[in-house]
């Protein structure tokens, strides 16, 4: 999968206007996170179809930044992000984004961006989440 970033100025109905954009055009949202800094809001969306997204929302106005995330499944207990990020932080692996993109009692399955992908997927292959066995997506 890729995350895709959205950065812009923040303004009531602007997640209705990406949203929108994207469902007409069937490309489905896959992970969701938004944070508004300041007055500049920060979309970012987890999508199959990333050069389609993009496209669709370039066209439209908006400016878009792409990455390659790897998706992992966490248990659902105390300290489980935790180890994800020591794992990570003891191989000097930087985590630049991290979102849920679904959970369940059991655990919760996320996507991160990080600035040392191939090298992360060594080090947490065991955690990500995949039909055929550890993955980049």
């Amino acid at each position: 999968m890729k995350s895709i970033t959205v950065v812009s100025e923040d303004r009531v109905g602007l997640l209705a206007d990406i949203s929108y954009i994207l469902g007409k055009a069937n490309v489905n949202i896959e992970g969701l996170n938004v944070d508004v800094v300041g007055k500049q809001a920060v979309i970012t969306l987890t999508i199959k179809d990333a050069i389609k997204a993009s496209s669709l929302l370039e066209k439209n106005g908006f400016v878009t930044a792409e990455q390659n995330c790897i998706v992992v499944k966490l248990p659902n207990k105390p300290g489980a992000v935790s180890l994800l990020a020591n794992r990570l932080a003891s191989e000097k692996i930087n985590i630049e984004d991290m979102h849920s993109l679904s959970a369940d009692g059991e655990g919760g399955v996320f996507a991160i961006n990080v600035d040392k992908p191939r090298k992360a997927t060594k080090i947490i292959g065991d955690l990500m989440v995949t039909t055929n066995g550890p993955s980049i997506y």
